[in-house]
C-alpha cells in the first residue's frame, strides 16, 4: 500500500475523513448514541451497556476522541466523556454544503449525467 498523501488535501478534507473513519464502526456509533443519551458518562457506564470488553471500549473512545467527536474530563480516578459539539458541527457543515449544491443543481436543470 502506498504512503498517505493527506498533506495534499485541505485541513477540512482531512478532518472530515478522520471523522468518517472514526464513525465507520458500529460500536463507535453505539458509544456516541449512549453518550448522547446520557449527556456524559465514564467508560464503566459504557462497558455495562455494550457487549464489549473494557479495553475494547477504551480503544473506541480513544478513536472518537482523536477524531474530535467526544471530549474527556478527568473526574477523580475516571474520565467523564461527553459529545464534542465542534466535531459534529464540522459534519453538519459538510453535509449542508453537499445538500445545498445538490439543491442548486436540481433547481438549475436536469443534467444528462447519472
Amino acid at each position: 500500500m502506498g504512503a498517505s498523501k493527506s498533506e495534499q488535501f485541505s485541513t477540512s478534507q482531512n478532518d472530515i475523513a478522520r471523522i468518517a473513519k472514526a464513525m465507520g464502526h458500529p460500536a463507535r456509533i453505539a458509544i456516541l448514541e449512549f453518550i448522547l443519551q446520557s449527556n456524559s458518562c465514564i467508560c464503566g457506564d459504557i462497558v455495562n451497556e455494550l457487549p464489549l470488553a473494557q479495553p475494547t471500549i477504551s480503544q473506541h473512545l480513544k478513536e472518537l476522541k482523536n477524531a474530535g467527536l467526544i471530549k474527556g474530563n478527568i473526574e477523580g480516578n475516571a474520565i467523564c466523556y461527553c459529545i464534542n459539539e465542534s466535531g459534529f458541527k464540522k459534519i453538519e457543515d459538510f453535509f449542508t454544503k453537499i445538500t445545498t449544491v445538490l439543491e442548486d443543481k436540481q433547481n438549475e436543470s436536469h443534467s444528462s449525467c447519472c
